[in-house]
């Protein structure tokens, strides 16, 4: 059995596969948190590329192309790598490897086994796996249920009866529903969430002003029963909030930049005006 999701720093655990293969991991720190799993001669971990922290000198790293995690075209069109990292232990010693969040996000591992081999992720929630997990991205084919936004369009899926790790931002909450009980989440506050909860997706406003963004205009109506790990910080809206504030002091102690865009457009008009009395004579 995999740790439970809300692993304090420093704590060890034992994950159990159903082969009865014993692999030790430990999930360090409190905000961007490195998880360090324990590789005896054979065993490999598959992670994301890049998420590699450090390793024990025995571990061989190789950049590889897995045919069973199915990304494709949908992955590539989104700007996302479509390769994973394999590290293997291929000496007679017992190695280790350290993998790190890419951002301030917690590390949630996940025993698909309890899960019933399933379970629906955020984009880019995977980190790396143990054993036989899958990785697959899925798109609702519903129209109701189809947002304007890569994240809301692209979910991750992981299957399979290994261990898996995902990332979550801000505090973790789980949320046990029960048959008939209902949750309304915020959509890009959802984690990660079993295939056995119904989700719907509710406008919190017209669709003509959802389109062009804002706060909490789309909520997730939420049927259990299941599980869902709901994240308070998503990456996405913390990027947001750190671009407003590093761009928006700059434009209003720069008045300069106001001149250079009226300057622009001015431009761009003598362009036009001047191109459309040539064609004309």
């Amino acid at each position: 059995m995999a740790a439970p999701f809300f692993s304090t720093p420093f704590q060890p655990y034992v994950y159990q596969s159903p082969q009865d293969a014993f692999i030790a991991f430990q999930i360090l720190g409190a905000e961007a948190q490195v998880v360090q799993i324990m590789l005896k001669p054979q065993e490999k971990v598959i992670a994301k590329p890049g998420s590699m922290c450090f390793m024990s000198g025995s571990i061989e790293m190789e950049n590889v192309y897995l045919p069973e995690n199915e990304v494709g075209m949908w992955q590539w069109l989104f700007g996302k790598s479509i390769t994973s990292i394999v590290l293997q232990n291929p000496g007679p010693n017992d190695g280790f490897v350290g993998i790190a969040a890419p951002s301030l996000a917690r590390i949630l591992p996940i025993d698909l086994a309890i899960f019933g081999g399933e379970i629906l992720c955020q984009p880019d929630a995977f980190l790396c796996s143990v054993n036989d997990v899958k990785v697959t991205n899925t798109a609702d084919q519903r129209a109701r249920n189809v947002i304007a936004s890569a994240e809301g369009f692209l979910r991750q899926k992981l299957s399979g009866q290994g261990l898996a790790f995902i990332l979550a931002g801000g505090s973790v909450v789980q949320k046990n529903l029960e048959v008939g009980e209902v949750l309304a989440v915020d959509v890009s506050c959802i984690a990660a969430v079993t295939t056995t909860v119904n989700v719907q997706i509710k406008y919190n406003s017209p669709v003509r002003k959802a389109v062009f963004g804002g706060d909490n205009l789309v909520t997730a109506v939420l049927t259990g029963p299941g599980i869902v790990f709901i994240q308070s910080l998503p990456f996405h809206r913390l990027s947001q909030r750190i671009a407003r504030s590093v761009t928006s002091p700059n434009m209003r102690e720069n008045p300069k930049f106001f001149i250079q865009i009226a300057l622009f457009f001015f431009l761009a008009y003598v362009v036009i005006v001047s191109s459309l009395i040539l064609t004309d004579i």
